[in-house]
């Protein structure tokens, strides 16, 4: 492998995928939410729709979708925008989660599926900011350049690993805290807000 990367690099790669995926965002907070209302199990599809759908995206760019986005970018603004109202939705959703306790609730309120979570990067102003940059920074051979996206791809499907089950995790944990069905909706609209807030950045930029 170090014929297209020496080991520094491997690890910069590490470091700059673990950070960009740890980090709050849409999927962490959604993660969060989904961890505590719907428990660890239910959460797998979504948690696999990230896990995999992130780096198969940060394929297709690395391999040429970028340039067309390059000479068109009214594509990006479409789908950033598209992006931004499917974040509000997908807000709206999460704040009226019911939690497990009710099992009359619990049929009403579903998980986000593995094709609902993978198809979301797509409309995510922050995934595309993050495949974007690291292609742009991380693939530094033309020769090598299709080896090297999918080591990149690789590295973020380990990092999207560790960061879908830390956050899920991290939701099953609160919920040996929060007990009863009141203070479940009460998180889920502060994630709500949250998931919001996170989009105010990339509106007004």
């Amino acid at each position: 492998m170090e014929n297209f990367y020496t080991f520094a690099m491997l690890l910069s790669i590490a470091t700059f995928t673990l950070s960009t995926v740890l980090s709050p965002g849409p999927n962490n907070i959604m993660l969060l939410s989904s961890g505590l209302t719907f428990g660890y199990k239910r959460t797998i599809p979504h948690m696999l729709g990230i896990m995999l759908g992130f780096p198969f995206m940060v394929l297709l760019i690395g391999l040429g979708l970028g340039i067309v986005f390059e000479k068109f970018p009214i594509i990006f603004s479409i789908l950033k925008i598209v992006g931004i109202v499917y974040l509000f939705w997908m807000a709206f959703k999460i704040a009226n989660n019911k939690s497990s306790f009710d099992i009359k609730d619990e049929q009403e309120s579903k998980p986000f599926t593995f094709l609902q979570s993978a198809a979301f990067q797509w409309v995510n102003p922050k995934a595309w900011i993050m495949a974007i940059t690291a292609i742009s920074i991380f693939v530094t051979s033309n020769e090598n350049a299709t080896i090297q996206v999918l080591i990149i791809s690789i590295i973020y499907m380990i990092s999207g690993m560790i960061s879908t089950n830390t956050w899920t995790a991290g939701g099953v944990l609160l919920k040996r805290f929060i007990k009863d069905e009141k203070s479940v909706r009460v998180f889920n609209i502060t994630m709500a807000i949250l998931l919001i807030l996170s989009v105010i950045p990339i509106i007004i930029e």
